[in-house]
Order: C-alpha cells, then structure tokens, then sequence
C-alpha cells in the first residue's frame, strides 16, 4: 500500500484514512474490535478521532476514544498505526478552545482514554479566535516536547487563518501544522478549493478531509426524497438531492461500471487523485462495508475518469 507523508512531518500514512466518529456510537465495542483488526490487516495504517465523538449520542464524549484504548490494549497494535485526534470542541462547561491551560488537561484526558503514551498526530478541532496563535502554538510545542504528542494538525480553519497560524510558528521556531481536516467530496467542494487548498500546497500541509462520502450520498444509496427514510442520516443528505447532486450520480455511475467498482470506491478515489491530498477520512460500522472502503485505497482513476467527475460535480459558478 503506498504510503504518503503527513505535511513536513515523519509520519507516513496509507492514502485511506479510519474515521473513528461511528466508535462506540453506531458501532459498539465488538464491532469496532472487528473493524479496527480488519483495517490493519488490510496493510492500512491512520485511525482518527476527536475527544467529543459521540457527546451527541447516550455513550458521551470520549466515547469513540474509549473504544480504540481499549483496542490497543488488548490487541497489542499501537505501533502499527498512526493515532490521530482531536481537541477544542466543547467537551461540558468551560471544557472547549485551544487555550493553553485547557489544552494540558484535553491532551492528558486523551491519552488516558487512549490507553497511549504518545498521540501521533493532535489536532485543533476548529479554530479558537478567543485565543491568541501564539499561545496555542507555544502550548503544542511544550506537548511535544514533553512526549505528548509527535506532531500537530488543524481542522476547519479559514485559509487567512491557518496561514497566519502557520506564519507565527516559523517565526518562533515552533511546533506547525502539518495537516489540515476540511469538509471536502465531490459535490462539498468550493469552499476548500476557493483559497485552502492552494494555502496547504504551498506550506506543504497535508490534507485529510472529513465526509468523502457526503454522509453516505455518494455511495448512490439516496436519490430520491423517499430514500432519505433508508437511515438516520437521510435528513442530513437531503441538501444533496438537487440538479447538480444528480449529476454527480450519474457521473458516479458511468465512472463506477467502466472500473467494475462502487460509486463509494470512485468518490473516494477522485479525492485521493486531487493535488495536495494526502487521502480522505472514512468511517464503517461493519467489516463489510470497511472492505468497499479499501477498494478504493486500491483503485487507480483514469484522466478520462477524473474529467468527466470534475465536469459534473463542477461548483455551480464553474459549471458548464
């Protein structure tokens, strides 16, 4: 499998990327076990959560953080996988932000959950404008050099503001950015390209986004109004269901039987062919739906391919 580097860092990840956000949520502990072994076993090797997955759902924040502490614990294979998480969403009162004194106490919380030393990849949730940059990059500096974590990444951040964030760690010779999580699929696509993606390019920031299935849109499941009863989800993937996201199908399809591959598979591989992409962040609440995830990692899209997905899942002001 090929492995990509993460930013400037030495971290070295498989172009398919385990979300974790289903971990004792829509995916109880066994499965999970079942889920995390397959993916492994598959020669894949980046798992991904955040301390508030599922503070949403009855199991609570940490819940997914639980899970895989568990997993490593017992399965004995921390050094096969690279161990990302997140920090600065609101975990209960006062529990949110990027302030340095939070920080110390969300990263400590986390390895506990994690049952880990060491976090491989700790990222900024979201952007803390109450905070300055400098004290949050100096916070993750001391992180990393007490042995927390080994290098650092930011999610959802406006381009002005990762560039000036990036901006104040090489002037005082800190810890940086390596990675940045934006929303970014087929047919979410404007806003990263309209100005992050060229800002990570030129940093060299790797860039591992979230929803590369448009909540399970994508995977041709929903293309009717009907089909939004199919699952709990089908109320987020309503916004979908418009002339452009049809268009999106249907590329989907014409791509997907010339390739003998799932309209997941071809979603998921037009991300990982993108310039700057390190590879995008999937979820699965069973084996076999992780085993259609990693067809993709295998998956090579054609110039023919990759045109006729980017001429119909053109942002609207581009397309023809």
């Amino acid at each position: 499998m090929e492995m990509r580097r993460l930013g400037k860092s030495d971290l070295k990840v498989a172009p398919l990327i385990l979300g974790g956000n289903v971990f004792g949520w829509t995916a109880d502990e066994a499965t999970s076990f079942r889920i995390l072994d397959a993916f492994v076993d598959a020669g894949l090797n980046a798992v991904d959560t955040a301390d508030v997955y599922a503070r949403w759902a009855p199991a609570g924040g940490g819940a997914s953080e639980t899970v895989i502490g568990a997993w490593l614990k017992q399965g004995g294979k921390r050094d096969k996988i690279v161990l990302a998480t997140k920090l600065g969403s609101e975990m209960g009162e006062g529990m949110k932000g990027l302030s340095a004194s939070y920080m110390v106490e969300a990263v400590e919380a986390s390895l506990k959950r994690l049952q880990t030393d060491v976090i491989d990849l700790y990222q900024s949730h979201r952007d803390d404008p109450d905070t300055p940059q400098e004290e949050t990059a100096e916070a993750f500096e001391r992180l990393v050099k007490a042995g927390k974590i080994r290098a650092i990444g930011s999610s959802n951040f406006e381009p002005e503001r990762l560039k000036s964030a990036l901006e104040v760690s090489e002037a005082k010779g800190l810890a940086r950015y390596q990675s940045e999580q934006p929303l970014y699929n087929l047919y979410d696509r404007a806003g990263f390209e309209a100005g992050l993606q060229q800002v990570c390019i030129d940093n060299e920031v790797g860039v591992i986004p979230y929803y590369g299935l448009a909540s399970g849109f994508l995977t041709g499941k929903y293309r009717s109004e009907a089909d939004l009863a199919k699952s709990p989800r089908g109320r987020g993937v309503k916004r979908y269901l418009d002339e452009r996201g049809l268009r999106i199908l249907a590329a989907l399809d014409e791509v997907s039987a010339r390739r003998d591959a799932t309209p997941a598979q071809v979603a998921l591989a037009w991300v990982m062919a993108q310039p700057g992409l390190t590879g995008p962040i999937a979820s699965a609440t069973s084996v076999e739906q992780l085993e259609e995830l990693i067809g993709a990692a295998r998956l090579k899209l054609t110039a023919e391919d990759l045109a006729a997905l980017d001429k119909a899942s053109a942002p609207a002001a581009e397309a023809v």
